[in-house]
């Protein structure tokens, strides 16, 4: 889980846009976020991995299957 294991961070520059997207290496999940090329790598890094930490949480308290 982000936070508690390993994420990678992958930057993508496109014009004066870059995409980050943080993949949990235990779970293969993975998000994007896009922002100015301005900004520091570590400021995009900061908020794609909060967005991560995020979804992770949603998808545990989510129930999944077929409830009767």
């Amino acid at each position: 889980m982000a936070g508690d294991g390993e994420v990678y961070v992958e930057y993508h520059r496109i014009g004066q846009i870059v995409k980050a997207t943080a993949i949990d290496a235990q779970t293969g999940v993975e998000v994007s976020i896009q922002g100015p090329a301005s900004l520091p790598r570590a400021q995009l890094a900061r908020v794609a991995i909060a967005k991560l930490k995020y979804v992770l949480a949603k998808r545990r308290s989510k129930p999944r299957g077929i409830l009767a």
